[in-house]
Order: structure tokens, then sequence, then C-alpha cells
């Protein structure tokens, strides 16, 4: 039996992570976040406004040198 956090791993890495143009954030400086959520966002207006902005936030976290933005993408998520 896996304990909690080993099962929460477990379905974390089983879920399919992208970028929002499909190509890597290397290249473009765009999140990664799961391909559901993308797919949300990119659905409304509202949400690819949220992602423009968390976009923003990665490619000024990473001019800064930082590895890790705070994009707040997966704010209030249970992880």
């Amino acid at each position: 039996m896996l304990k909690k956090s080993q099962r929460s791993l477990k379905r974390w890495s089983k879920q399919k992570w992208r970028t929002a143009s499909g190509k890597k954030s290397s290249e473009t400086g765009e999140v990664y976040a799961p391909a559901r959520t993308i797919s949300s966002l990119k659905s409304s207006a509202k949400g690819r406004k949220k992602l423009a902005a968390a976009n923003k936030k990665k490619k000024e976290a990473t001019k800064e040198g930082k590895q890790i933005a705070r994009h707040g993408l997966h704010k209030g998520k249970k992880r």
C-alpha cells in the first residue's frame, strides 16, 4: 500500500504536462501545466488572459535567473 504522498506523486506523474504552444518552455518562456488545465484556460477569454499573465511572470522570473516562477496558475489547487 502506498503512502498518501506517494499516491499523489504517482497521479501527478501520470498527467500530461506541456506548454500552451506545445513547444519547450526553454524556447518560448511559457509555463508548464497539465494539458487539461491549458485546454480549459484556452477555451475562454478570461482563461487566455490568465495564461498570458502567467507566461509574463514566468518570462520575468527567467530573466532574473530564477528557476521557479510564482505565476498563480496552480493557486488553490490541492496537490
